[in-house]
């Protein structure tokens, strides 16, 4: 049988979405489950002074209005403040308010209308305080991040390479917060099914971050809650940590004493949610004459809330992705009066990777160089920060075949040279980067009587294909058609996987599912050899193949049987194996990444400043690519990223009231088909048997970082205009 592991196929999952028979969270058929609704607080700083909920109660089907003057009290709530899975929620336990749209009450109904009904009639008086959500003002306030990944960095000196370099520039970008607004709103339906028991369908990239929390909101043990997530309309970050509204579904079904479920408005999801913290950094860099970087300075300040800490650490791509000799980055927090940033599609290294990137270009622009002979001049041949060798590197080959795709050499270097009548055409590069991160996870697989495959994980699949390519790897093993493996997902029941994020999924879990299809493999074949009634009996287990449907003889084809003869012997009605795959110490001897060139072309009016993305190439060294077509998909889908946070993507805030004015899809512009060019991504041949037993990088970030800054210098060679703050819009071209 051919090789599956790597071929375009078409999702296993496909038919039940196009059909509308996937059930995402809030359409879980649940009996006599009520609806829920939230109020969520108008002001950003201060705090509740009297709410009055006699109206909402009166009204039509209205069986519950839930505020912090009735709600159940809750352990655990206030622990945690660093952010992240376990970040300080606000489930009503107290009148203060830290930001706008923090939830204020909960209005629970027989029907979706009745309850937003009796939302809107729960009338709160506040006591308002000044809210703070400016940061360049309060650039005095910021403190230094102390933790190690994120803390200042410093190797050689600096200042001294840079007082060396004939070329120096320094310059401060910027990037806005931007919110991640999956096509799925954050929803969440919960069953009580015994006092002691509860059960969650949850739109969520992490069902075990769900269960770990609410059983210690709740008192309970862990298996005492399930949690179930089959299908997720997009999460991009936001659906990674636990929020409010999960919680107080849980807390309105318990005091309502029966299924309650609830979705996330559009707006309330600009704030309670999580979002990319906009950031302010500062580049320095300096070079000789020849192009060889002396020094390279990245500080940045982002903004965290004032009850926990999240960093955004765009800083870190500066520390490793060039031989600079003499380097220090940092990063500052300034806490300010809005709900916690947490992780947006490769946080850190899409925000960082433009600041970098943008500065690399005008860098090569003050030296007259190629931007990419000029980054090739300070290749990192080995990890500069943790001075590691790279498990492995295929940045070098990402340049070369995304110039070549792209037509790179037919570039012009100087700005403004290149224009079609009174369209100014510019042609912009930069490189990707994200890690390789790994964690801990488990799966089983199972031959069954009629000779078919399950495989379980109880991971997660964001849209991005992990039901297909965990398929592929099982039935890879196993020598059969995919169709003969079935994969489960997305219940706590299922052995435990760890959260879909960080580009993780296909190493941590894929690696699960493949050391378990293995270990059922040698199970199987240990089962054949020592069956006297087999016609392996006896056989050597190197000797073994697996190949449609059967085991048998290399060395003797004709010797062999059926999955089923063999399983109908043993009298069993299945035959299982388990296995966990957790990183090891290859991080303490090899540095991982995943790598990337990324190519734009942009096509603007010479005299209006309208600016079209017209075509773009992204080359890529992601380790082993599991599916062609799903990886593509992943890589576009980034860079189409790339395109929004370049050109459009910004969530306003009015810092007078502390609150977003564009909290919609009407106004938080994100890019459409028509925004979209020609957009083409590739990637190099990369094995590298360090990373993860099944030698995969991960694909779901790297497709963004450097797509930003691509389309940014792109846009400075069509025009000699370089616009630092994002996004680029027309009038700041027109008013340059």
């Amino acid at each position: 049988m051919e090789d599956l592991i790597g071929k375009p196929l078409d999702r296993v999952d496909g038919p039940l979405k196009v059909t509308g028979r996937a059930p995402y969270a809030y359409e879980q058929q649940v009996p006599n489950a009520a609806y829920a609704v939230l109020v969520t607080s108008t002001i950003a700083n201060g705090r509740i002074a009297s709410i009055d909920t006699r109206a909402a109660e009166r009204s039509r089907g209205v069986s519950l209005v839930m505020t912090h003057l009735n709600a159940p009290r809750l352990s655990g709530v206030a622990h945690d403040t660093t952010g992240g899975p376990g970040h300080v929620l606000q489930v009503l336990q107290d009148n203060v308010v830290h930001y706008a749209n923090q939830p204020v009450a909960v209005v629970v109904a027989d029907t979706f209308e009745n309850a937003d009904e009796g939302a809107f009639l729960v009338q709160v008086r506040y006591a308002a305080a000044m809210p703070h959500t400016d940061l360049e003002s309060r650039l005095s306030q910021a403190y230094a991040v102390a933790d190690s990944q994120d803390g200042e960095k410093r190797r050689g000196d600096p200042e001294a390479g840079m007082a060396e370099a004939e070329t120096r520039i320094e310059h401060v970008y910027w990037t806005p917060f931007e919110v991640h607004n999956p096509m799925e709103p954050h929803a969440t339906i919960a069953v009580w099914d015994s006092p002691d028991h509860l059960t969650l369908y949850d739109a969520t990239q992490g069902i075990f971050n769900d269960r770990g929390r609410l059983a210690s909101f709740f008192g309970l043990q862990p298996d005492a809650v399930r949690v179930i997530s089959p299908y997720l309309g997009g999460g991009f970050g936001s659906k990674g940590p636990v929020w409010s509204h999960v919680v107080l579904t849980a807390m309105a079904a318990k005091q309502a004493n029966r299924p309650v479920k609830l979705a996330v408005a559009r707006p309330q999801m600009f704030g309670m949610l999580g979002f990319r913290s906009e950031t302010r950094q500062t580049v320095a860099a300096g070079a000789k004459s020849d192009g060889t970087m002396t020094a390279l300075r990245h500080d940045t300040v982002s903004h965290t809330s004032t009850f926990g800490q999240f960093v955004e650490g765009a800083s870190r791509p500066a520390r490793m992705l060039y031989a600079s000799p003499n380097n220090s980055t940092s990063q500052k927090l300034v806490r300010s009066d809005i709900g916690i940033p947490s992780y947006t599609r490769a946080p850190g290294e899409a925000s960082g990777t433009y600041g970098l990137e943008a500065a690399m270009d005008e860098l090569a622009y003050a030296l007259k160089m190629d931007p990419i002979e000029f980054r090739l001049k300070n290749y990192a041949e080995t990890d500069p920060d943790e001075n590691k060798p790279w498990s492995s590197k295929s940045l070098r080959e990402c340049y070369r075949a995304g110039a070549e795709k792209f037509g790179w050499s037919k570039r012009k270097l100087e700005a403004r040279s290149m224009r079609d009548g009174n369209t100014l055409i510019g042609w912009g590069m930069a490189s990707s980067v994200y890690p390789t991160n790994r964690s801990a996870s488990n799966a089983s697989a199972r031959l069954n009587a009629d000779g078919t495959f399950s495989v379980d994980a109880g991971t997660q699949d964001l849209g991005t294909g992990t039901y297909t390519v965990m398929t592929q790897v099982a039935a890879e093993s196993f020598g059969v058609p995919v169709n003969r493996v079935k994969f489960r997902l997305g219940d706590t029941i299922l052995p435990e996987t760890p959260v879909s994020g960080g580009s993780q999924t296909a190493a941590s879990t894929g690696s699960a599912v493949y050391l378990a299809a293995q270990a059922l493999r040698e199970k199987l074949i240990q089962m054949a050899i020592a069956d006297a009634q087999s016609p392996l009996s006896g056989a050597s287990a190197q000797d073994v193949v697996f190949d449609k449907g059967r085991l048998y003889s290399r060395s003797n084809p004709s010797k062999g049987e059926t999955f089923q003869e063999l399983i109908s012997r043993s009298g069993q009605s299945n035959i299982e194996a388990r296995a966990e795959a957790k990183p090891g110490a290859e991080k303490e001897r090899y540095s991982m990444y995943a790598f990337g060139a990324q190519f734009a072309e942009v096509r603007i009016d010479a005299d209006l400043g309208q600016i079209k993305v017209s075509r773009m190439v992204g080359c890529f060294g992601a380790g082993r690519i599991l599916n062609a077509k799903t990886a593509r998909s992943q890589f576009l889908g980034g860079m189409v990223w790339g395109i929004g946070m370049a050109l459009y993507e910004q969530a306003a805030m009015d810092n007078r009231l502390g609150r977003w004015v564009n909290n919609n899809l009407a106004e938080y512009h994100v890019p459409v088909n028509a925004d979209v060019g020609e957009i083409e991504a590739i990637w190099v041949d990369e094995k590298d048997d360090h990373v993860n037993p099944i030698g995969v990088k991960g694909v779901g970030e790297i497709g963004i970082t450097g797509a930003t800054a691509a389309i940014a210098n792109a846009v400075f060679h069509a025009t000699g205009i370089r616009v630092r703050d994002l996004p680029i819009t027309l009038d700041k071209l027109l008013r340059t």
